[in-house]
């Protein structure tokens, strides 16, 4: 589990969803992986699961932050 940055899904950046997502891995101590795991799963699993069926801009801005 990830403590978020409020707000983190909704950027439009997709360098700044994946920096903010960095971030919280590495501060996280309760993370399994590495933080690079720990962002990648957090990004796939809003992606497929938890997003509120974002646009297609937003949905590209999350698909572009895996990399």
């Amino acid at each position: 589990a990830l403590d978020l940055d409020e707000g983190v899904f909704s950027h439009d950046d997709p360098a700044a969803i994946a920096a903010s997502l960095w971030r919280s891995a590495e501060r996280s101590h309760r993370r399994i992986g590495t933080p690079f795991q720990s962002a990648m799963s957090m990004l796939t699993f809003y992606i497929n699961r938890a997003g509120d069926n974002p646009g297609e801009d937003q949905r590209h801005a999350l698909e572009a932050a895996k990399g």
